[in-house]
């Protein structure tokens, strides 16, 4: 019996069942034969299984196992990919890189110097004249005010080497070989597996992965409590449980060329250093990643319009030449790595979990940005810092299954936020060629109108020579006879660009407001709502840069402030206040004032939180310059041991206190959860029985009865 009927046969005894429906891939089998299925009754179910070995995957293998959970992932590709993609890392995701080991740290280290890609250079070609730039650093994001760590341009490729790094120390192998009829253990990553179906059951969810061996397709099944598709945005996960995506597909068609050339980078570190380059001449129009210009690493991007042209058309030496019109000469040292297309979509899952919450998506499975803003990896890193805990939370039996949901209902508002600033933000990168008379809009209508009226009766070579004849005629304008001061319409166009760059209409590459300031309005929280009982609803996005202003509002990032801790030990350690909440344990943290009514609220929350074996410790913060060093704490806690004394510590640009910065007295309380944001809060004094209402607020975060 064939691989095909085998499984279809399968999978209808299945849905007549369990009445459920899933997809299944079809496989060209055609030049492989089934040796084996690795398959036993007595399997250890593994208590959570991550498809996709990339960022998103990676890093919530280390906060799941740092947390205690068992896992393991298996990838479809047989080796890492070395091809760049995503590079800038954002102040959140990095916040979060803090918490794992050095890890951000490490990038820091490792990442070329600020001063490298701290603008966006626009340009006639990287050796001629420069239209404008843009500075996308200020200094508010170095000092460490709002946050302890700041943002990072390191390549996708460099961070997964690094994450597999850090995984390989806490234990995890990687294995390119296949199972050979045993188990797929904890802390291993499966390389050149392809997920082919999943079977939910009534005790587990059973993964079927493919390989091919020495010519030989082998079946394994991969018994798994919860299975977390991070398989990208093609997610394989996300088609076979039939999960639909909803927003604007097909945005635009693009071609990826990876190159090297140590020659260009050191032209560009001395003359124009940056991390965009976009590129206006009549042979050429592209944008230029400048990934390491050290290392002279470096992607193209060029936009393709099939049928008309094909990606097929780009050979690497088509593309050399065109990277040499880009450039404005040729390079003697250009090896063009690798060429790929891709599309750009703006959507997000109808929904991010199935099979009674027991499937799950993160990252690019679950979200699909236009590259503008570098949210789609950042949007995926947040989405497994936030599933890591509750998934910890249930499978530690603190919270129970009713928590799951809580991840779709606060992440997905996030990344349809972030949609809407991602299209934003590649609408004002439009700006500038608009403005030199090349408006995209306009390149998408004529190949619309070529495709609809003569696409069905001009030969495709024909086709091919009107669009490649309107494109340049289109280009042209670019040409210096056009495009300097002295000719009126060059002028103009050229006014019009500067004005877009003074007034922060072009391409962002910073949005602190979002970035650090984004909200969960709903889930494991207690929202707060307006003076007419209504829910807060979030500001919309504005496509500019917004500076972050910190709140303690529940659903929001703790506030960052340095803290000394007081202890018996005499050398100073300061801190920021979000290392004050755990890297390794499920714990929430209780954030008070040295006052006798805020003793004996956290009293109250810990004995309620020891029923329910849920962990708190509790931060007692003291003002500046005012501590009592009679150890209050100690006396006013006990018995209770899980507490840390901390005093604030003022920067000179910034003297306000620890509750003013979250406008708040300090008769006030903040309750954290596990991933930094806060839970709940008082402003005063808990008003009523503080015992019955504190077990209402973790009933309401964990979804106890």
């Amino acid at each position: 019996m064939g691989v095909l009927d085998h499984t279809s046969r399968r999978f209808n005894t299945f849905l007549h069942i369990k009445t459920r429906i899933y997809r299944k891939f079809s496989y060209d089998y055609t030049q492989t034969r089934v040796l084996s299925t690795n398959y036993s009754n007595n399997a250890p179910i593994l208590p959570v299984l991550i498809v996709g070995a990339g960022p998103v995957g990676l890093v919530l293998s280390v906060l799941l196992t740092k947390l205690g959970i068992k896992c393991a992932v298996v990838e479809r590709s047989n080796e890492f990919s070395k091809h760049p993609q995503a590079h800038f890392i954002n102040n959140r995701s990095m916040e979060i890189f803090r918490k794992l080991d050095g890890l951000a740290e490490e990038i820091q280290r490792s990442q070329p110097p600020v001063e490298l890609w701290r603008k966006f250079i626009y340009c006639t070609s990287l050796t001629g004249s420069v239209i404008g730039s843009v500075d996308h650093m200020q200094s508010q994001d170095f000092d460490q005010i709002v946050s302890p760590v700041s943002v990072a341009h390191f390549s996708q490729y460099k961070l997964n080497a690094l994450l597999i790094k850090h995984l390989e120390a806490i234990g995890f192998t990687i294995r390119n070989e296949g199972l050979n009829h045993r188990h797929l253990a904890e802390r291993e990553i499966l390389m050149g597996h392809t997920c082919t179906s999943v079977e939910p059951t009534d005790n587990f969810i059973n993964v079927t992965t493919s390989s091919v061996t020495e010519g030989n397709h082998i079946e394994n099944q991969i018994p798994c409590r919860f299975l977390v598709g991070a398989d990208g945005a093609g997610s394989t996960v996300r088609n076979l449980v039939g999960i639909e995506l909803r927003g604007e597909k097909d945005i635009q068609k693009l071609v990826s060329v990876h190159f090297l050339s140590r020659e260009l980078g050191r032209y560009l570190m001395y003359e124009k250093p940056g991390m965009l380059f976009f590129i206006f001449n009549p042979g050429a129009i592209g944008v230029l990643v400048a990934h390491d210009l050290k290392q002279g690493e470096f992607i193209l991007q060029m936009p393709f319009y099939p049928p008309q042209q094909m990606f097929e058309d780009f050979t690497s030496e088509t593309c050399k030449k065109l990277i040499f019109k880009l450039v404005g000469h040729e390079l003697a040292d250009i090896n063009v790595v690798d060429i790929k297309p891709w599309v750009m979509h703006a959507e997000v899952a109808e929904k991010y979990l199935a099979c009674d919450n027991r499937i799950i998506l993160a990252g690019d499975a679950a979200h699909r940005f236009p590259p503008a803003g570098g949210f789609g990896m950042n949007t995926g890193i947040q989405d497994a810092h936030n599933l890591a805990w509750k998934l910890a939370a249930v499978i530690k039996g603190i919270a129970p299954m009713s928590i799951l949901p809580t991840y779709e209902m606060e992440r997905r508002p996030i990344a349809l936020f972030n949609t809407d600033l991602s299209i934003q933000n590649f609408q004002a990168a439009m700006a500038v060629p608009a403005a030199l008379g090349l408006d995209p809009a306009t390149a998408n209508s004529v190949h619309q109108v070529i495709n609809n009226t003569v696409g069905s009766i001009l030969p495709s070579t024909v086709q091919k020579t009107l669009l490649d004849g309107i494109f340049s005629l289109g280009r042209a304008q670019l040409s210096d006879f056009v495009l300097n001061e002295n000719n009126p319409l060059g002028s103009s166009r050229l006014a019009k660009v500067r004005r877009i760059f003074e007034e922060g209409k072009s391409l962002q590459l910073q949005f602190p407001a979002e970035d650090l300031g984004f909200r969960y309005r709903e889930g494991a929280l207690v929202p707060e709502i307006d003076s007419e009982g209504a829910p807060i609803k979030p500001e919309p996005p504005m496509g500019r840069r917004r500076e972050y202003i910190p709140s303690a509002d529940p659903g929001s990032r703790l506030p960052h402030m340095n803290v000394r801790v007081l202890s018996e030990v005499k050398k100073e350690v300061i801190i920021s206040t979000l290392d004050l909440i755990s890297r390794d344990k499920v714990e929430f943290l209780l954030i008070i004032a040295p006052i006798d009514s805020s003793y004996r609220l956290a009293h109250v929350v810990l004995k309620v939180a020891n029923e329910h074996n849920i962990l708190v410790k509790v931060c007692v913060m003291w003002p500046n310059g005012l501590v009592n060093e009679d150890a209050r704490t100690k006396t006013s806690l006990a018995p209770w041991e899980n507490y840390v004394d901390v005093v604030e510590v003022r920067q000179p640009s910034n003297s306000s206190s620890w509750w003013d910065i979250c406008k708040m007295t300090h008769r006030g309380a903040i309750l954290v959860r596990p991933d930094d944001h806060i839970a709940w809060r008082v402003k005063s004094a808990v008003v009523g029985d503080v015992t019955v209402e504190m077990k209402k607020v973790f009933s309401a975060i964990l979804g106890l009865l």
